[in-house]
């Protein structure tokens, strides 16, 4: 196969359903070889199945692309390193890391267990982390060894990340956290070939059938970006997060300094309640929290 990933090694967690098997199917028919990675959960984290991640390479294979299964669990150091080794023993090398695995265990913040908080962070932002850290850790051994590499890591945050979403504390949380891994990934590893961004996709999957019902866009019309962004033609756009629903891209801005106010002397309390008043009259509004009335 060939195409603008020809030759790259591809790894996608989360890769065996919805957006990150669109993925992998699309780095693949770009030429990439893809190690596909899946625990083969259920939609609450719970269980464990190797059927979703075999399925996908089966369908790569029978296109005519490369792919390996790996079925380990990215949430844990052992299982984030075996999956970036899997990548280097099967193919000889590493160019592209997308995070994808979640989950969801939606509740109201006051019904919101302690459990559902942890296993959907773990998931998503510490299932980000450790696969980024092992790969990082690679790469930087290659610069040091005079082997500087075309390195892309593509990270998935979401709209509940960016505006918050009612009755996802644990899921914006998450979320929110990867905007922020992903911004300091991009300035601390630029400096060994590689470049960080984030997708905040918006596509109808098993993930989000219930909550956006009306949802028209695929999985596969979100995966043209990350191929892109996986690729070497990226080359120079690092520490962005791009925001992508069907055919519309919008490059988010993130946190921006608004109206400010000095004083030569501290406040009372009164004093920076009213200058704080005053600022948000010349601020802009905050965006929606999704589902918020």
């Amino acid at each position: 196969m060939t195409g603008i990933c020809t030759g790259r090694v591809v790894v996608v967690t989360g890769a065996g359903r919805g957006l990150g098997r669109a993925h992998a199917i699309a780095f693949a028919a770009e030429g990439a070889k893809v190690v596909v990675n899946d625990l083969g959960a259920g939609l609450d984290g719970a269980g464990a199945s190797a059927g979703p991640a075999a399925d996908v390479v089966a369908e790569i294979r029978a296109g005519g692309g490369a792919a390996v299964p790996h079925g380990g669990d990215i949430t844990t150091a052992e299982g984030a390193a075996s999956l970036i080794a899997t990548a280097l023993d099967t193919y000889g090398r590493l160019d592209t890391l997308v995070n994808n695995a979640g989950f969801l265990r939606d509740r109201m913040l006051v019904n919101l267990t302690e459990d559902d908080f942890d296993a959907v962070v773990r998931v998503h932002l510490k299932g980000h982390f450790l696969p980024l850290r092992a790969a990082a850790a690679h790469w930087r051994a290659e610069a040091k060894a005079g082997r500087p590499a075309e390195a892309r890591v593509v990270n998935t945050t979401s709209g509940a990340g960016l505006l918050g979403s009612v009755g996802q504390a644990n899921y914006a949380a998450a979320k929110a956290g990867i905007v922020g891994l992903t911004l300091v990934a991009a300035a601390e590893l630029g400096r060994y070939g590689v470049l960080v961004n984030a997708i905040a996709p918006a596509a109808r999957t098993r993930m989000t059938e219930h909550t956006f019902a009306d949802l028209a866009a695929l999985p596969e019309d979100v995966s043209p970006l990350v191929v892109w962004l996986g690729s070497a033609d990226s080359a120079g756009v690092t520490g962005r997060i791009i925001e992508s629903e069907a055919g519309r891209l919008t490059v988010m801005r993130g946190w921006q300094p608004g109206p400010t106010a000095d004083s030569a002397t501290r406040r009372t309390p009164s004093a920076a309640g009213s200058a704080l008043r005053t600022l948000l009259a010349r601020a802009a509004e905050p965006g929606k929290v999704y589902g918020a009335g």
